[in-house]
């Protein structure tokens, strides 16, 4: 177990961010920490894959992968399932789940190729442990392989993580449509406001004025505080057998001991008061509560929390934008009963008027201040009749967006030209 290959998949666009938290995490280099399109590979031990669960906050999964090699047809994966010594990493006693992933596969049925693994695996087991075989179990399965399908090669892995690694375990409380954890870690990165290699924030006031469910002011408030991704929840290599409690409570306790004071400012408002009560909720729950002051209010009427800092948001779209944004007569209660005002989600639409109305609100109110707006929506600095100094290409799930930076000057438009590419 000291010499394993992982897989740390990650939302497309984050992986030079990834690459350079899992070298801090592992101090790998080289060819033994390769970033790839959709994720970064690392060669480790298993220690490592114990500390990447606990403390990544851009990575997806830790995967251990197990098996690389060509395949024409569902018998050649029979063959490469069958070597691997899955007697190692759990029991015939365990459950187990299958999930295949495919591009450019030749395969008919990626059904029909899950199925051939699950006989190579479940047929070891009955070879090797006298006729008992585990059982498949598709909700809540002891362990889960992973299998990746190209055009000709079948790669096999091992899950560490159990539960996506961006359910961080203080989330209870949540509008339609939230922010995954690991996108508002990505956006903390990306602005600078955040170093995934060292570690360092920024020491600006950070303030979300759509903040839902408080997603990215929590994250914020986490990482200034030094408190592990992952400290209030369980990971699948808990059942794996390599598992031992004393490495993983000794991993733990150093990660307890890195936890610090940090008053940096961090705010969040929503026009909702019920996701103001989600966030404080939640924040109570992820050990920032005392970090993070929250308010009820209309993004167009909220003055400057600080003297200056930095705006991070992902606002409400579309048809979320009457409850989202604009303080009216009945806002408030529509947005407490349809939840639509989680500023945490994303969606399509224009916009109406509300982006306009917030850009001119920003220059009046803010300036000197840099906002980051993420957006699927291209066209949002025209709209905003504001020139974005930076544009960060960056994926939320299978929805292509943009992190756009707007350096905010009082009653005007001015801004560095864009530096990076669309």
């Amino acid at each position: 177990m000291n010499d394993l290959s992982f897989f740390l998949p990650c939302a497309a666009g984050v992986e030079e961010f990834l690459a350079q938290e899992v070298h801090a995490l592992t101090g790998r280099v080289g060819q033994d920490l390769l970033t790839l399109r959709g994720g970064v590979r690392v060669r480790a031990d298993w220690r490592d894959a114990l500390k990447l669960n606990l403390h990544s906050r851009l990575a997806q999964r830790v995967l251990v992968e197990l098996a690389h090699a060509p395949y024409r047809n569902e018998n050649d994966l029979y063959a490469i399932a069958s070597g691997v010594a899955w007697e190692i990493w759990f029991t015939p006693k365990q459950t187990f789940k299958i999930e295949t992933t495919a591009q450019h596969s030749p395969l008919q049925s990626l059904n029909f190729a899950t199925l051939r693994i699950k006989d190579a695996i479940a047929d070891r087991f009955r070879a090797k442990a006298n006729g008992v075989r585990p059982s498949i179990e598709t909700q809540w399965p002891d362990c889960r392989v992973f299998a990746h399908l190209t055009t000709d090669s079948c790669t096999l892995y091992i899950d560490t993580s159990g539960e996506p690694l961006f359910k961080r375990g203080w989330r209870q409380d949540k509008g339609d449509a939230p922010l995954k954890e690991t996108l508002a870690a990505a956006m903390l990165a990306a602005s600078g406001w955040w170093n995934p290699e060292t570690g360092a924030v920024a020491g600006q006031p950070l303030y979300d004025p759509c903040c839902g469910s408080g997603t990215i002011a929590i994250e914020a408030a986490q990482i200034a505080r030094g408190i592990a991704a992952g400290s209030l929840r369980h990971f699948g290599f808990e059942k794996l057998l390599p598992f031992q409690a004393h490495v993983w409570a000794a991993i733990k306790k150093e990660a307890e001991s890195q936890v610090r004071t940090a008053d940096i400012g961090i705010f969040g408002s929503d026009v909702s008061h019920r996701m103001v009560d989600f966030s404080e909720r939640n924040a109570e729950r992820a050990g920032v509560a005392d970090a993070i002051e929250f308010r009820g209010g209309d993004a167009l009427q909220r003055m400057p929390p600080a003297e200056g800092g930095v705006i991070m948001l992902n606002p409400p779209y579309g048809e979320r934008i009457e409850v989202g944004g604009v303080a009216r007569f009945g806002a408030r209660e529509a947005a407490q009963t349809s939840g639509s005002a989680d500023g945490d989600g994303g969606g399509a639409g224009d916009g109406g008027e509300f982006f306009p109305q917030l850009a001119t609100h920003w220059k009046k109110n803010y300036p000197g201040w840099t906002a980051w707006v993420l957006t699927p929506d291209l066209k949002l600095p025209k709209q905003m009749r504001l020139k974005e100094s930076r544009r960060v290409p960056m994926w939320n799930g299978p929805i292509e967006c943009r992190l756009f930076r707007f350096d905010l000057v009082r009653g005007s438009n001015r801004a560095a030209p864009a530096d990076a590419a669309t």
